[in-house]
């Protein structure tokens, strides 16, 4: 008898409860297909899942390495422990599946919401991402076992040739789920939506096993008490994707001490503007996933120190790395003979710093400037597949606190930036806090230097943000100087041979250069920055 002669083999009885109608059962061949459609299915919702928690951590937290390790090692750790769970469970697979895959998409459904919530009104992220991850981990781990069991009961298999068939079925599921994460879910849905969605597809799929092709395998008071959680499941997830706007827009607001105006999620970062009146006029504030980017009382202070020291020569031809917001720009403009490329990543924010009017009026309408070429590209990237070069490049980066922003602070890429400098040009960087953290300054200098820049840091005070720092940087020993076309509101050369020094109780330090394959900057950053 071989395993797979049907008609040599009578098909085995799959009960949870006794069954009256035989007869009643889909084919075996039916079955098996359904059920490997489900294992599909199952496999994409749980990679979903997964990624969810990772991009969540990213936006949240930064440090996608970190995130992610956590995530993968907690979960993959969890479906180990689920397997073994499964084993006394194997004698009733039907209820058991059926309950273990709604709960998976109640979970799973809900669980960026519940860790937003965490990180917004609790301030407990990480234990309880570490929680989410590890019941989420158990329950898809449990999954398998079971639909094994399951699919060889529906038709006699050998054990190696069921093994192959499940996995192979659940490693394409799992490469749909990863594709479609990206993709499909985060552009259509986002990631709160997004989550909701895969937990309606994720019930969906277990109640049509176990409601289509199992019924008559299940008892009257089984199907009955499950059919009452599905249903329960399912109108939460609905009502989870009816009140998620609202949900985001109260939570949001939370981690925010001003009324927040303006806000947009992208591929790339969480946008977020407040303003509030205050005795010295309206503050604007712009954050990139929670993190500070100007306030509209002291902007002025930041942006003339980071243009004009490196405006203060030949400065046609100008490149601006980051700045998005277009108060870079702004300050470049002041020169009139001055043109400037301007290379941002995120086409939103290119858009908000043109329509929305309290940026517009902010920026003085910078980005629309004739002289003013705006270009959606990762700077990293343009600056390799470009030759051009310029008098003047301004590097208005966000802080090196997430894997995705180190690599613009590595040897490799002030490198790409020495390269497209002129004869005698000038590059100025922002870099971050000499008080507050100056492991991470003095590396940012060190740094450009390994990359073969000459470097001159300097510093001024920024109410909004303490102490802060910049490096200018050349082929040759720079010098602080400014060459205005009209007087600025804050910067001076007074001003300016004072920023040159720094206080005894923060020297310059001796630090190694950051690189794409050793990112100090990442770990200096963060470990600086957390404890304020």
């Amino acid at each position: 008898m071989t395993a797979t002669d049907d008609s040599a083999q009578p098909e085995p009885e799959l009960t949870d409860f006794p069954v009256a109608d035989d007869a009643a059962r889909p084919s075996a061949r039916w079955s098996r297909a359904a059920l490997l459609a489900v294992v599909f299915v199952c496999a994409a919702c749980g990679l979903v899942y997964e990624l969810a928690l990772v991009s969540l951590g990213s936006f949240l937290i930064g440090n996608t390495a970190t995130q992610a390790s956590i995530v993968l090692a907690v979960m993959v750790f969890a479906m180990g422990i689920g397997s073994l769970a499964a084993k006394p469970l194997q004698s009733r697979p039907i209820v058991t599946f059926a309950a273990i895959e709604l709960a998976l998409a109640l979970l799973g459904g809900l669980s960026v919401m519940a860790l937003y919530a965490a990180f917004a009104y609790l301030a407990l992220y990480t234990p309880a991402l570490v929680v989410v991850a590890f019941v989420l981990g158990v329950l898809i781990g449990a999954e398998i076992p079971l639909l094994m069991v399951l699919l060889q009961r529906i038709r006699r298999q050998d054990a190696g040739s069921a093994v192959a068939d499940m996995f192979a079925v659940d490693y394409i599921g799992a490469l749909v789920g990863g594709l479609c994460f990206p993709f499909l879910l985060l552009p259509l849905f986002g990631q709160l939506e997004g989550a909701l969605v895969v937990g309606l597809v994720n019930a969906a799929a277990g109640s049509f096993l176990v409601f289509g092709v199992f019924r008559h395998d299940l008892s009257g008071p089984a199907r009955a008490v499950l059919g009452v959680a599905a249903v329960s499941v399912i109108a939460a997830l609905i009502a989870g994707m009816v009140f998620a706007d609202r949900f985001e827009v109260t939570a949001r607001q939370a981690m925010f001490r001003d009324p927040i105006v303006a806000a947009e999620r992208t591929p790339y970062q969480d946008i977020v503007i407040t303003e509030r009146t205050t005795p010295l006029g309206p503050d604007t504030r712009l954050y990139l996933n929670g993190d500070l980017q100007f306030s509209s009382i002291d902007e002025y202070r930041y942006h003339e120190s980071l243009v004009h020291p490196a405006m203060a020569g030949t400065h046609q031809r100008v490149l601006v790395l980051g700045g998005g917001d277009g108060l870079a720009l702004r300050e470049v403009l002041r020169y009139p003979d001055a043109s400037a490329t301007l290379v941002e990543l995120d086409p939103e924010m290119i858009r908000l710093g043109r329509e929305d009017e309290r940026l517009a009026r902010l920026n003085e309408g910078s980005l629309d400037d004739p002289r003013s070429t705006v270009i959606t590209a990762d700077a990293f990237s343009w600056l390799r597949e470009n030759s051009g070069v310029f008098d003047v490049i301004i590097v208005d980066m966000p802080d090196p606190d997430e894997s995705s922003t180190a690599k613009l602070y590595s040897t490799e890429f002030y490198s790409l930036v020495g390269a497209h400098l002129a004869d005698g040009g000038r590059a100025v960087i922002q870099a971050g806090s000499p008080y507050f953290a100056p492991k991470s300054f003095w590396c940012i200098g060190a740094t450009a230097a390994s990359a073969g820049l000459r470097t001159l840091p300097y510093h001024v005070d920024v109410p909004s943000f303490g102490d802060w720092g910049y490096f200018l940087a050349g082929d040759t020993e720079p010098q602080l100087a400014l060459d205005l076309p009209a007087p600025l509101r804050f910067l001076d050369q007074a001003e300016l041979t004072a920023a040159s020094v720094f206080p005894a109780d923060r020297p310059p330090l001796d630090m190694p250069p950051s690189t794409l394959m050793d990112p100090r900057i990442l770990r200096y950053a963060q470990s600086e920055w957390a404890v304020y």
